[in-house]
């Protein structure tokens, strides 16, 4: 009778687009690599404002209510219509107010969550972002730089990960990198919404080992 029962499918931990493609195709019927295709097909993207860089931005981190048999173009409206759904007109316009587009937010977020796993210091990191761009300075984020290097096994960064010419690169070019570095979790998008307005641009790890940050102006 080609009844259904849906299924819950989990969108989390994606670093890539590789990465998201793989889990969709391990709980839908859509192909993964008909998925990735397609979040590299400019000219698809094109009716979505988005390109191959930002495709990410698009795909809000949650556990939503699919059929089995949905393909990867049907995925991609669906979500679609979750972004549309999240982005209420106050959403708009806090991003405004702070002077970013939504998928710049989602870049900037995916920067601030790979930055602490706190969640209460998120709004605080992401303020200290906001005042760099407003000023602008260079970002100079830590993990952008992990992404550039697509070596996401580095726990260290040292000065040779600095020199790496990619446009991800926040210590070598100004302003926000072209697309998302992973995909934040929708809390990280509320704390660069409602980031803590203060003068501080920087901040380094707490010497307790807390997994904390001081910050100073």
């Amino acid at each position: 009778s080609g009844n259904q029962v849906p299924l819950d499918v989990l969108i989390n931990k994606v670093r890539v687009k590789k990465d998201l493609a793989s889990q969709i195709g391990q709980q839908l019927e859509a192909d993964s690599t008909e998925l990735l295709k397609l979040l590299n097909d400019n000219n698809f993207l094109k009716e979505y404002n988005l390109d191959k860089e930002n495709a990410l931005t698009l795909f809000l981190a949650n556990t939503y209510e699919f059929y089995w048999n949905t393909s990867a173009k049907e995925f991609v409206e669906r979500m679609k219509k979750e972004y549309d759904r999240y982005w209420t007109d106050e959403r708009k316009r806090k991003a405004e107010k702070i002077g970013l587009t939504p998928t710049e937010v989602i870049i900037l977020a995916s920067i601030v969550e790979k930055e602490t796993s706190v969640d209460r210091e998120k709004p605080l990191v992401a303020g200290v972002y906001i005042n760099r761009l407003q000023k602008g300075m260079l970002l100079q984020a830590d993990p952008t730089l992990i992404y550039a290097a697509q070596d996401f096994g580095i726990t260290r960064v040292l000065n040779s990960h600095k020199k790496i010419d990619s446009p991800y690169n926040t210590y070598k070019y100004k302003g926000l990198p072209p697309g998302p570095i992973c995909l934040p979790e929708t809390s990280t998008i509320e704390a660069v919404l409602n980031h803590k307005d203060h003068d501080y641009l920087f901040f380094c790890a707490n010497a307790d080992m807390s997994g904390t940050h001081v910050f100073a102006k």
